[in-house]
């Protein structure tokens, strides 16, 4: 029977911070592997950040819900949130960054949605009801050349 939980707090720089270091510890305590909980600390640090910055900008103070589902061989976490919508109600394209750049002429922004594309399984944006909905999916099953031992 998969494990599920909810985690609500407001949209703010310092209630993100609490927020994310619940949904960890809970996930910790459901016993979301360590070699998984850097990547999906990452990802939601990045979308909720998202939220925080973006949807609810200009909008006053609004509220961030992480609903989580644990599966044999996956995480599904959903961030939903009644701010503004996507642009054109759909995920930005990650962005492709030079990075062989000088450090003080890389850009400041623009590495989140990459990095949350590269971090999980499948990324899906949903606006239904004046709710945007961002699901983020988490294989917790090593890949078949992490479980390889190396040459």
């Amino acid at each position: 029977m998969p494990e599920r939980f909810t985690h609500r707090f407001r949209a703010t720089e310092l209630a993100t911070r609490g927020g994310i270091a619940a949904v960890m510890s809970r996930l910790r305590g459901l016993q979301l592997p360590e070699r998984v909980a850097g990547d999906v600390e990452l990802a939601l640090a990045e979308a909720v950040n998202n939220v925080t910055e973006h949807a609810y900008c200009g909008q006053g103070e609004g509220t961030i819900t992480v609903t989580g589902r644990l599966e044999d061989a996956r995480l599904v976490l959903r961030v939903s949130d009644h701010g503004i919508p996507m642009p054109d109600h759909k995920l930005p394209e990650p962005k492709q960054i030079d990075l062989s750049v000088e450090t003080a002429d890389l850009p400041e922004g623009g590495f989140g949605w990459g990095l949350i594309h590269a971090l999980t399984s499948s990324v899906r944006y949903d606006r239904r009801a004046q709710r945007n909905t961002l699901s983020m999916v988490f294989a917790l099953a090593p890949k078949v050349e992490d479980s390889q031992p190396a040459p």
